[in-house]
């Protein structure tokens, strides 16, 4: 669906539909001439009688457009993903259909990984933990949480995350993709209603997918059209049937991952209240990042946590782990225990990532004795904001909203997508560039993502080189402002 929040100018439009107009038509002719080539071709591999597994037009995008800049994704590392990290460069023989590793690595700065507070790297406090319970626990447990899977670091770390988001109770889940799309199927199902934003996760998608309710989608972010939904959708019924609804739920996401921007979550909890619809926030990107304490977006919008019915959120941003959970009321808690396959028959999380939450919510909690937390969380604040402001200064077009450590930079054009990525690699910047289908076609952009571990000096790099490499691309949408304070030594830096 079309993001309401991106201004898309008259002229990038149309370069962008013209660009992507002559990507088709000549890789419909590459294929029209791989068709004839393969009539020819008497010792063709193809399966006599079997239907093909992969349709021309359904992977007709991988092969004509995505493999043709494939060296601009998937990137292999070989270091902990810290403010700088080593890429391994990679070469092609055949037009990057296939990318081989060389024996060579590029120190660059990361701007890619969701490091927002530092924890992914060693830390004084969480690695010394993390690898005890290594030793003391081993790599897995090697079994379900229902059976022999459930660890005193899996209590502990649901307590933890109950007192720490707030809620009475929590549940921990070994991937953060799961908890959403194992969560919402089991929470309501046919003769229920999914009200969902419009830009919200995949992973929430797909759990509504397979929920078998009804699912109906409001515009992005825009709390009067949610309301003209539940009026309508109450006031409807069932389908078919028109009875009432078992039960309504709402669903958003606390920072959105591709635009990096944050709810409304007091207006959307209003009408929410209002209609009687219960509330699940998915808080992935905001747990840990934004807020005084780092508690999220209810923290930072002055929302009680009470008014959210279901908080999800992940390990894998703020804590340098992974998993995910979801914090709610001890009934619901206890009935996912008893219903959720991801909690019935998945293998549960790993003692030592396990204990690297609890190590870094200690942290954060200021529990470690130290007040690096409260530092962490001040350091993540000024650094987006610092960047955020530097880029739109610029010209660049960035969506999102001040605190937010997410920032995307819009590219548009399918031509600008591989060149800032690999010109910013070559100046040793870590960019990722994201495209169709993860955001609609028109609307390609670098994703940003600003770390706590980041340097006041490599925010200046970064800048300097993206600033450059907007002007060999063409990607400043906007006039650039004009300098106004030079006492600052970092912004002299930027000139």
């Amino acid at each position: 669906m079309e993001d309401p929040t991106v201004r898309l100018p008259y002229l990038a439009a149309l370069t962008t539909l013209l660009s992507y107009g002559l990507l088709f038509v000549f890789g419909q002719m590459r294929d029209l001439f791989r068709k004839l080539v393969d009539w020819f071709n008497s010792d063709s591999k193809n399966l006599q009688g079997y239907a093909p597994i992969c349709l021309g037009l359904e992977d007709f995008y991988t092969r004509r457009l995505y493999l043709r800049i494939q060296d601009c994704f998937n990137r292999p590392i070989s270091s902990s993903p810290d403010a700088w990290f080593d890429v391994v460069e990679r070469h092609s023989n055949d037009n990057n259909k296939t990318l081989h590793r060389t024996g060579n690595t590029s120190k660059c700065l990361n701007l890619g990984s969701y490091n927002y507070l530092g924890f992914a790297a060693s830390d004084e406090f969480c690695t010394p933990r993390a690898i005890e319970s290594l030793k003391r626990y081993s790599a897995s447990t090697c079994s379900v949480r229902a059976d022999g899977g459930t660890t005193n670091l899996h209590v502990e770390l649901e307590e933890l995350v109950a007192r720490f988001v707030g809620k009475p109770a929590s549940l921990v889940f070994g991937m953060g993709y799961v908890t959403n799309s194992a969560v919402i199927p089991v929470l309501l199902g046919k003769g229920g209603l999914i009200i969902s934003d419009s830009l919200n996760h995949n992973s929430i998608v797909n759990g509504a997918r397979g929920s078998g309710a009804t699912v109906r989608v409001f515009q992005h972010n825009t709390p009067s059209h949610l309301e003209e939904v539940l009026r309508e959708q109450i006031a409807n019924g069932q389908p078919r049937t028109h009875r009432p609804w078992k039960k309504i739920i709402v669903i958003i996401e606390g920072i959105y991952s591709m635009e990096g921007e944050l709810c409304k979550l007091p207006e959307i909890i209003t009408v929410c209240k209002k209609y009687k619809a219960y509330t699940y926030l998915d808080e992935a990107h905001s747990i840990g990042a934004v807020g005084k304490s780092g508690r999220g977006v209810c923290e930072l919008l002055g929302v009680d946590t009470s008014d959210v019915d279901i908080m999800m959120g992940t390990f894998t941003k703020s804590f340098g782990s992974c998993g995910g959970y979801i914090a709610a009321s001890k009934e619901i808690i206890q009935y996912l225990k008893h219903n959720c396959p991801a909690h019935l028959y998945a293998t549960s999380m790993s003692a030592p990532t396990v204990q690297q939450v609890i190590s870094a919510m200690k942290v954060i909690l200021g529990e470690d004795g130290s007040n690096r937390g409260a530092q962490k969380l001040t350091q993540i604040r000024e650094n987006s904001n610092f960047f955020r402001s530097e880029l739109k200064k610029m010209g660049f077009e960035v969506l999102g909203d001040n605190d937010s450590p997410v920032m995307p930079i819009m590219l548009y054009n399918p031509a600008k997508i591989p060149a800032f990525s690999r010109e910013c690699l070559r100046q040793n910047v870590a960019v990722v560039t994201v495209a169709f289908p993860a955001t609609p076609l028109l609307l390609a952009r670098a994703r940003i993502c600003i770390s706590a571990a980041h340097t006041r000096e490599d925010l200046v790099k970064a800048l300097k080189v993206i600033s450059k490499v907007g002007d060999l691309v063409g990607i400043k949408y906007f006039p650039a402002e004009p300098e106004k304070d030079q006492s600052d030594p970092f912004r002299k830096k930027l000139q």
